[in-house]
């Protein structure tokens, strides 16, 4: 983990695959990259084996291409949809047992600070919202409670879509399922307060229409987890199978619940947003000269 121990050694070029290869010469590591220009760079994550047309699989590849240090980051997910994609990047994986995720990555992130104490080491959760806001209720919230620094990205299909269709707690008030017939009882949960109040120091909501607004709201999430406490964003990512989306409307859907229910948000406190200002201001200044 880190930039030295992706290089490969001179002489063996020859010997390693050929998409490694390609991966240490035309990829992320040691460099930025814009997302705009995915399709025109070797990207950390190609192949993967989620459902056609899965929005959750659309976000997860610019969540990687976003990330400010890939060489340094360890990505955590745990039973859902999402780890089909995430334990086929290039950055190291851990699996956490369902609903403990955030305790894991807690723990990875003071073990790293110890065992780095001179380099940034980047953490980031990643699962569904059965995985953070159901099941891991308790293991997400007191991540949050301790201030830990490290950032916690809901992929919320809204419902548990790698198990047959129950209704989860993200899913909408009233919306029938395969396995909820009577509809759902109660509200969609607000992890936005929650987040906020439980002490995320920045959180963001995201329809994922917007490739460059995603890289920049991931990107200032895992810069203001670095310095500051935990950091979270929530982003719809739509389970066309149990919703019955056709493929091709995927990203319709994604516009219209943006219009909707969705509507971008984001919070930070005032401390996060004079940090990020100053470290946008210098890359703007850096790209100029």
């Amino acid at each position: 983990m880190g930039l030295e121990y992706v290089k490969i050694s001179p002489g063996f070029e020859k010997y390693m695959p050929r998409d490694y290869v390609d991966l240490v010469e035309y990829g992320q590591f040691g460099k930025q990259m814009d997302v705009m220009q995915m399709g025109q760079f070797k990207e950390l994550v190609e192949e993967h084996p989620m459902c056609a047309g899965c929005y959750m699989a659309y976000f997860i590849r610019v969540f990687y291409a976003a990330l400010p240090n890939p060489e340094d980051t360890i990505v955590l997910g745990t039973a859902g949809c999402a780890r089909l994609a995430l334990s086929q990047a290039a950055v190291p994986f851990i699996y956490g047992n369902y609903g403990d995720t955030n305790a894991v990555a807690s723990g990875l992130k003071r073990a790293l600070s110890i065992r780095f104490p001179d380099k940034v080491k980047d953490v980031v959760t990643i699962a569904g919202d059965g995985g953070l806001m159901d099941i891991g209720f308790g293991m997400t919230m007191h991540s949050w409670f301790r201030r830990e620094k490290f950032t916690t990205i809901m992929v919320d299909n809204e419902v548990y879509g790698n198990t047959g269709g129950q209704e989860s707690g993200m899913s909408p008030k009233g919306i029938q399922l395969k396995m909820a017939p009577k509809g759902k009882q109660f509200d969609k949960i607000n992890a936005v307060e929650l987040a906020q109040t439980a002490g995320c120091v920045y959180v963001a909501r995201i329809s994922p229409t917007n490739p460059k607004r995603i890289a920049k709201v991931i990107r200032r999430a895992i810069l203001a987890a670095r310095e500051f406490g935990p950091t979270f964003i929530h982003a719809y990512t739509s389970c066309n199978i149990e919703y019955s989306i056709p493929t091709r409307e995927v990203l319709a859907d994604a516009r219209d619940r943006e219009k909707k229910d969705f509507k971008f948000y984001e919070w930070m406190t005032d401390e996060v947003k004079e940090y990020l200002t100053e470290i946008e201001k210098k890359q703007k200044e850096e790209v100029k000269s």
